[in-house]
């Protein structure tokens, strides 16, 4: 039996726009005609759904998100772009995801199984993970890349085209403009490495052993007195049947946007931070 879609008398929504079974929409929500609404999709009240923009199965959104509106981008001709969303989101108050630039990727993509607090904002041509929290405030610039599993803290804001590999750990309020490598953990203004997330490591049940031998290669990846690169081809040949460190090694390698967010050196800096 079809579920039920239920819609608020004084919700708009326009001709063409795609909606699920079991779909209910709130008091004064807009979706516009492009949008596809997938089943159980929820609009509490006060949501704007603009342009191409496609939400998963099973996503809620709060009052006041505006998702889809075109890229905060000068480049941008106006014409077609999209905004895919995957399902189980769940999307807070006053949360921005804009579409992508026509004249470039032209797509912003969200995985599933995100949370977004409130008034984080997605930009345009960015590509998040699955199991992504941003929360209050946080946000991305254009095409930022965001792996599964990474959370980013109050306030924390990432540089456009910068990549935050899977399961790291942005704390509040750092300004993020170099890459992040996977299961890293960066603070601070123009943000430094603080070791591996290791928080984050234990809950995901990851082994001991693997714990140890991740932060063995994280010393020896940022040792000084030689290049990363150097350092990433002796983790290379130090662990060469690890997928976890090999998939670091991978990460750093071959990159050419923009540089890496990279440990505190000199005094204050310290070789254990990643017990944090």
């Amino acid at each position: 039996m079809a579920r039920e879609t239920v819609i608020h008398p004084s919700a708009v929504i326009e001709p063409g726009a795609e909606l699920g079974e079991g779909v209910r929409i709130g008091p004064f929500c807009h979706v516009s005609s492009g949008a596809r609404l997938h089943d159980d999709v929820e609009l509490i009240g006060h949501v704007t759904i603009m342009g191409d923009t496609t939400l998963g199965e099973a996503c809620q959104v709060y009052p006041q998100a505006v998702l889809g509106a075109p890229p905060q981008n000068f480049k941008h001709k106006g014409g077609k772009s999209t905004l895919d969303v995957g399902a189980q989101c769940v999307i807070r108050e006053g949360v921005t995801f804009h579409a992508g630039t026509d004249t470039s990727r032209g797509r912003t993509t969200v995985g599933s199984h995100g949370l977004f607090m409130a008034y984080s904002h997605v930009a345009h041509d960015s590509d998040v993970g699955n199991h992504v929290t941003m929360a209050n405030y946080a946000g991305l610039g254009g095409h930022a890349e965001i792996g599964d599993h990474v959370i980013i803290s109050g306030y924390a804001a990432v540089h456009q085209f910068v990549r935050i590999g899977h399961h790291a750990f942005l704390g509040g309020f750092a300004a993020v403009v170099g890459d992040v490598i996977p299961y890293g953990m960066a603070v601070g203004d123009r943000a430094r490495l603080r070791g591996l997330n290791l928080v984050g490591l234990k809950r995901s049940g990851m082994p001991r052993e693997d714990i140890a031998a991740l932060r063995r290669a994280y010393r020896t990846l940022f040792a000084e007195g030689a290049s990363l690169e150097e350092n990433a081809v002796a983790v290379r040949n130090a662990y060469p049947s690890s997928e976890l460190i090999g998939d670091i090694v991978a990460f750093v390698s071959g990159r050419d946007k923009r540089h890496f967010t990279l440990p505190a050196r000199g005094k204050g800096a310290s070789e254990d931070d990643d017990t944090a």
